[in-house]
């Protein structure tokens, strides 16, 4: 029988059944095999599964959701950075991570908060796709396309707060998924989000962290200023603290472990 450690982290908050789940499989020396490890991420049914391999001086890093591999996913890099950091024993007070998608992504602790240095998305303003008219049944102000996701945005929170998508009517945009987002309603709060996905295999995910490289461009050029605090109102909730630094995007909250133990699979 052989042994895989695993660990779950909850991510973008400071206690466990808050912010956004992820698991975390370290891997010795070679990655498995891509069907192997999507039905390992099936198993976890998270949001997204992350795999790390320590090399000399970095990580590699690849992340699955439950059905299929993405090209970057925040919440998952920072539950990575929480377990190289406090159960590799490891002193130091950043972590390189590698992605052949993505490129070098780093994690910094800063006192009781994990900083993402992600490279920022780029905005196309588009049209709505008739499948998100559908789906969605209200007119955002504005329709931007990403490098992977649609951005909607609205006039406020509390249209955020009542969107019930027809997940079949979304699944058919071509995207990796749908971010909608309207300013705070509270004065510590600069705008708020959700995020579908079922394209992906997550209808809701409940904080997303690569969502912001697209978010925090742009409300930091709409409200002129570079820091910012994002709130994802998802029924878990998780707070973002961002910076907006140009062609990066400096991402931080903080993270909880949940479980530590072994995935056991036959040799």
């Amino acid at each position: 029988m052989k042994k895989l450690p695993i660990y779950q982290v909850d991510a973008f908050t400071d206690q466990v059944f808050k912010g956004n789940p992820a698991a975390i499989v370290p891997l010795k020396e070679d990655w498995l095999p891509d069907d192997l490890m999507q039905q390992i991420a099936a198993e976890n049914n998270l949001a997204e599964t992350a795999y790390i391999i320590q090399r000399d001086g970095h990580y590699d890093i690849r992340w699955f959701t439950p059905a299929v591999e993405v090209d970057l996913c925040g919440h998952a890099t920072l539950a990575s950075a929480h377990i190289v950091l406090n159960m590799f024993h490891v002193k130091a007070k950043q972590v390189k991570f590698q992605s052949q998608r993505s490129g070098l992504l780093t994690v910094t602790k800063e006192k009781d908060r994990l900083v993402l240095d992600f490279p920022t998305d780029t905005l196309t303003r588009t049209d709505l796709p008739e499948a998100l008219i559908q789906g969605l049944g209200v007119l955002p102000l504005e329709i931007y396309k990403g490098k992977t996701d649609y951005m909607l945005v609205f006039e406020n929170q509390a249209q955020i707060e009542r969107l019930q998508p027809n997940f079949n009517w979304v699944a058919k945009v071509d995207a990796r998924g749908i971010i909608v987002t309207a300013p705070g309603q509270d004065d510590h709060i600069d705008f708020v989000s959700r995020f579908f996905a079922p394209q992906s295999g997550i209808n809701e995910d409940p904080v997303t962290g690569s969502a912001h490289t697209t978010l925090v461009p742009y409300w930091a050029e709409k409200l002129e200023k570079a820091d910012l605090v994002g709130h994802q109102i998802s029924p878990r909730g998780g707070t973002l603290y961002c910076k907006h630094l140009g062609d990066r995007v400096k991402l931080a909250g903080q993270s909880a472990l949940y479980l530590k133990g072994e995935i056991l699979l036959e040799d």
